[in-house]
């Protein structure tokens, strides 16, 4: 565990102060390295004997018969492609501590939303919330200002996502075409169009 992740959670933990719940968030580009720093984080903060929970915002993509019907499957993870007002009403819910939240998770290798498929329950202190449009400052994403107790924004340089991205697709047995059309096509794009339009950040770091 690298000691910025551990000065991020020392700083976390401060900044909570005696409060119950505590949300986090983390955001960036598509091939940032948001996941891998949301479960980097949780392991930081359980280690110093706090309870942390990740609530990915991808398990909010709209099904791909909705995106098809739309003609948005071939730019699937921009901002209107989520299931926003779904998403703000579950981190609303997050947000009371009151009851426990079944949150859907992305499946990447299948390409869709596996509905109820983590819990966050009300023992859990810390709510590490990671996901592309987190502090975007456009449209009803704007209504996720002021939610969260800390933020995190991961912006690498283009270059660096540009080979993420590709390792990414390749990964996933995509042919060079498609992966492609994935990297230029949608994911870069999105990429500059989130870096573009966000919010101030606590921190914000070249690499996770």
């Amino acid at each position: 565990m690298s000691d910025n992740i551990k000065d991020i959670a020392g700083e976390v933990v401060t900044r909570a102060g005696d409060a119950k719940r505590f949300l986090v968030a983390i955001a960036g580009p598509p091939g940032a390295g948001k996941s891998t720093m949301a479960d980097n984080l949780a392991d930081a903060l359980r280690a110093v004997g706090q309870s942390a929970e990740v609530l990915p915002m991808d398990g909010f993509h709209m099904d791909n018969a909705i995106l098809i019907e739309r003609g948005m499957l071939a730019r699937k993870g921009v901002p209107e492609s989520f299931d926003v007002r779904g998403f703000l009403d579950i981190i609303r819910a997050v947000q009371r501590a009151d009851q426990e939240v079944l949150v859907p998770v992305f499946d990447r290798s299948r390409e869709l939303a596996i509905a109820s498929a983590r819990s966050v329950s009300p023992e859990h202190r810390f709510i590490i919330v990671e996901g592309n449009y987190l502090l975007f400052s456009q449209g009803k994403w704007a209504e996720l200002e002021g939610v969260f107790g800390y933020s995190i924004m991961l912006a690498p340089p283009i270059e660096v996502l540009e080979e993420r991205l590709w390792a990414r697709w390749r990964g996933y047995k995509l042919s060079e075409e498609e992966a492609s059309a994935k990297v230029y096509d949608n994911d870069l794009p999105n990429g500059r169009l989130i870096l573009g339009n966000r919010r101030p950040a606590d921190v914000t770091l070249e690499i996770a």
